[in-house]
């Protein structure tokens, strides 16, 4: 494991770089599936904003993490780890930006 930042280490950003297209992916059926097919860009910028995913660690690391199950498990156990590990956050968040739109 390297001693370098998630930002700074080549092999991080690589895992990140994949990482960011399962999620991408992720994000999109997810937003498809609960949104009556409907496409909504804010939620995707939000849901993959290096903002939002701070709430969990370093950004980049937290891709690289995604990139890193995928690559060994697959896109079943990366979606997984999402569900577990962004989406409770995603969720609170959702509740807070419906409210904000009401207004």
């Amino acid at each position: 494991m390297s001693t370098l930042p998630p930002d700074s280490d080549p092999v991080c950003r690589a895992q990140a770089w994949v990482g960011d297209a399962v999620l991408a992916l992720y994000v999109r059926r997810w937003i498809l599936s609960f949104n009556g097919g409907v496409i909504d860009g804010d939620l995707f910028i939000e849901f993959t904003s290096n903002n939002f995913l701070r709430l969990t660690g370093n950004a980049t690391g937290v891709e690289a993490c995604i990139g890193r199950v995928y690559e060994s498990e697959g896109t079943e156990a990366a979606f997984a780890w999402i569900e577990k590990n962004l989406r409770p956050k995603m969720d609170a968040r959702l509740h807070i930006l419906r409210r904000k739109n009401k207004h």
